[in-house]
C-alpha cells in the first residue's frame, strides 16, 4: 500500500489538498506542489487509503495533528471536497477555511444530469469504451479492477474538462475497491440528506470554486450550501471543466482566487 501523505514545501503545514475518487491518490499532487511553490508556508496531501467515511476522516485527523498547523486549510477537489465538508463538520477546531474545487451535487436530484452530460460529449468511440470499461467493471469475475478503473479515470477525466494543459499522471495506485466501498456510503449519506444536515456543524468559511463546463451542476453545489452554510460563497469559472488547475483558461484565474482565499500564496 502507497505511504499515506506527502508534505510540499518547509514548515509550518498550514494548507492540506484533499484527493478524490474515492481511491485516486495523487490526484491533486500538481495542485498541492503548485500551492507550495507559490506560498511561504508548506502543503500536506492526504492519501486516503481507509474502505470507509469514518476510517478516511480518521486518516485525515491523524496526519493534521501530527504533521499540520492547525488550524488548517483544507482545499478539496472533487470527492475529496464532501470528505474535506464531513471531516469540518466533525473536527471544527482543525479547520480555519473550507475550498470545496469542483464538488458533487449535495442533493440527488442533480446528480443524473452527470452521466447525461458526459454522454453528450462522448463520440461513438469513447462510447464504446465507456460501456467496456463499465463492463468490466461490474464484472464479479474480473480480478484486477484496478486497472479498468485507471482507464476509466483517464476517459472520464478528459469528457469533463474544457480544454487541459498537458499534465503527468501523478495517481500512486487506483483502487477500484476504496471507491465502491466508500462511494456506497457517500451515496447514501446524500440520498437520505444526511451530507447536507452535517453542514449545520461547520464553523469556518466555506467558499466553493466550480467551472462551467464541470457535468458536475454548479448549481446542485450553490443552492444547497447557500441555505446550510453560515459563511458561503462561491465562484464560477469560464471555459473551465472539473480540474481547474489543469485548464488551460482558467488556471492562472483559480490559482488567483485561492491566492485570494488563502491569504499568502504569490502570483
Amino acid at each position: 500500500m502507497y505511504p499515506n501523505f506527502k508534505r510540499y514545501g518547509k514548515e509550518p503545514y498550514d494548507i492540506a489538498v484533499i484527493h478524490g475518487g474515492p481511491g485516486a491518490p495523487g490526484s491533486v499532487a500538481e495542485l498541492a506542489m503548485e500551492l507550495s511553490n507559490r506560498s511561504s508556508t508548506g502543503v500536506l496531501e492526504p492519501l486516503q487509503t481507509s474502505m470507509s467515511i469514518d476510517g478516511q476522516i480518521s486518516e485525515l485527523r491523524d496526519i493534521l495533528k501530527r504533521h499540520g498547523k492547525l488550524p488548517v486549510s483544507l482545499v478539496g477537489h472533487s470527492w475529496g471536497a464532501w470528505l474535506a465538508f464531513m471531516f469540518a463538520a466533525r473536527h471544527s477546531n482543525y479547520v480555519k477555511k473550507l475550498i470545496l474545487v469542483a464538488s458533487g451535487p449535495f442533493e440527488e436530484s442533480y446528480a443524473p444530469t452527470i452521466i447525461q452530460k458526459r454522454l453528450e460529449r462522448m463520440s461513438e468511440n469513447k462510447m464504446e469504451e465507456y460501456l467496456h470499461l463499465s463492463a468490466k467493471m461490474s464484472d464479479p469475475s474480473v480480478k484486477n479492477k484496478n486497472y479498468f478503473f485507471a482507464k476509466f479515470g483517464k476517459l472520464i477525466s478528459g469528457v469533463d474538462s474544457f480544454h487541459l494543459l498537458p499534465f503527468k499522471e501523478n495517481t500512486a495506485e487506483f483502487s477500484h475497491e476504496i471507491n465502491r466501498s466508500v462511494w456506497n456510503e457517500a451515496s447514501y449519506l446524500r440520498r437520505s440528506g444526511k451530507l447536507l444536515r452535517m453542514g449545520k456543524d461547520i464553523r469556518c468559511p466555506v467558499v466553493a470554486i466550480h467551472g462551467d463546463h464541470d457535468p458536475h451542476p454548479f448549481e446542485g453545489v450553490r443552492k444547497p450550501l447557500e441555505r446550510t452554510l453560515r459563511d458561503f460563497h462561491c465562484v464560477l469559472l469560464k471555459d473551465c471543466g472539473h480540474y481547474p488547475w489543469r485548464e488551460k483558461y482558467a488556471r492562472e484565474r483559480f490559482y488567483e482566487i485561492l491566492r485570494r482565499e488563502l491569504g499568502h500564496l504569490e502570483m
